[in-house]
């Protein structure tokens, strides 16, 4: 199932990310596809915003998973695999991760572990607009099981675009 939209900007991107965050139980996978500087980054910031966790969210190029714990006792867990040519052990950590119910795991990259990732996540493609560099066009691929998520969320967000 897919439902799209778009952004038209930085604020509005983390926006979306705080929403589905206000709607996450744990235990969910989330992979996001973007180019480099696509957004990838700044909707984990908002989606840890809406997990309730307060520290900085920054990117795990260099670092290649960070982990954040918030007030709702749920952690979220985001990984980047853009340097790896293998996984090797951090597939490991990625399928530990997958496994815990009280953690929300955001995947960068994730073509190097496709054969870890579950297929009941969430698919988020950050695509910009030709004539806006700021514009993204939003596609969530998501299955069934979240389609009741995914209806939140379509509501939150047409109210806050009215």
């Amino acid at each position: 199932m897919i439902w799209q939209t778009r952004s038209t900007g930085s604020a509005e991107t983390e926006r979306l990310g705080e929403l589905i965050g206000k709607s996450l139980k744990g235990g969910e996978v989330i992979e996001l596809h973007a180019d480099l500087g696509g957004g990838k980054t700044t909707f984990t910031r908002g989606l840890a915003r809406g997990l309730d966790i307060e520290q900085n969210v920054t990117s795990p190029t260099f670092t290649i998973s960070r982990t954040y714990q918030g007030k709702r006792k749920i952690e979220l867990r985001h990984f980047d695999f853009y340097r790896l040519h293998e996984a090797g052990v951090v597939a490991k950590q990625l399928e530990e991760s997958i496994s815990e119910p009280n953690v929300v795991s955001v995947v960068e990259w994730g073509k190097v572990i496709n054969d870890v990732l579950p297929l009941n996540k969430l698919t988020i493609n950050l695509t910009p607009v030709s004539d806006d560099t700021e514009v993204r066009q939003i596609k969530i691929e998501y299955p069934e099981s979240m389609s009741k998520l995914i209806r939140e969320l379509e509501n939150k967000w047409e109210k806050l675009k009215l």
